[in-house]
C-alpha cells in the first residue's frame, strides 16, 4: 500500500510575517531618523567658556579633538580641543575616546567657577556622534 501526499508550497509569506516585517523596517528608519542631527547648533568651546551662566545646565553641542583621555568600566573622561579652547567631558556610560580620536559630543554644560581670565566647566555627555 502506497501513500501519497501532496504539499503544496506557498511563494506569498503569510500575512502576520509581512506585518512583522515591514513593523521592523518602519522601527529600524524611525530609529536611524533619531539618530540623526538633535538640531542643536555646535557651539565653539571659547563661545561656552566667555559666558559660562549663560550656558549652564544647558545641553551643548561641541566638535574636536581628543587631546586627553582616561576610561575604567565604561566610566570615563576626557578632554575635547575644537581650536578655540578646551573642556573636560565626563561620561557615564559610553567609556572614553583615545586621545587624537575626533569627536562630536551632545551633553550638559555645567559651569563651576570663572576667576579672573579663567572659567572651569564641564560637560556632562548625553550623547557622542562623528563630526562631518
Amino acid at each position: 500500500m502506497t501513500s501519497s501526499a501532496t504539499f503544496s508550497v506557498s511563494r506569498r509569506p503569510p500575512r502576520a510575517s509581512r506585518a512583522l516585517r515591514t513593523g521592523s523596517a518602519v522601527l529600524i528608519a524611525w530609529l536611524l531618523a533619531g539618530c540623526k542631527d538633535s538640531g542643536i547648533p555646535v557651539s565653539s568651546i571659547k563661545t561656552l567658556l566667555d559666558d559660562p551662566g549663560r550656558f549652564d545646565k544647558q545641553t551643548v553641542r561641541i566638535a574636536g579633538d581628543v587631546t586627553r583621555s582616561l576610561g575604567v568600566l565604561g566610566y570615563g573622561a576626557y578632554e575635547v580641543d575644537d581650536g578655540t579652547g578646551t573642556i573636560p567631558v565626563v561620561t557615564k556610560e559610553n567609556g572614553a575616546p583615545r586621545t587624537g580620536a575626533r569627536v562630536g559630543v551632545e551633553g550638559e554644560f555645567r559651569a563651576a567657577f570663572t576667576m579672573t581670565t579663567s572659567t572651569a566647566a564641564a560637560i556632562i555627555e548625553k550623547g557622542r556622534y562623528t563630526p562631518k
